[in-house]
């Protein structure tokens, strides 16, 4: 598809590292399955891999954490 951001990149499948901030918490994924743009880079995430990536941010919030960093299991 084409890039929504850049428009004229097209995206491809690979990783990127997400970042996710809430309050005090900051957690960053890294090697998140994604659809990447190949001009600019942005990432895009498939709706089951943004509900994962959610639930790990809250479970951060929960725990208390201020930084995490994590790689990311499907």
């Amino acid at each position: 598809m084409n890039c929504a951001i850049c428009k004229t990149g097209q995206t491809r499948s690979g990783y990127a590292n997400v970042v996710l901030q809430r309050e005090k918490a900051t957690v960053v994924l890294r090697h998140v399955p994604a659809d990447v743009c190949d001009n600019c880079g942005e990432y895009y995430l498939a709706s089951s891999v943004a509900q994962k990536t959610y639930e790990i941010a809250d479970s951060a919030l929960s725990a208390g954490v201020e930084v995490e960093i994590r790689q990311f299991a499907a």
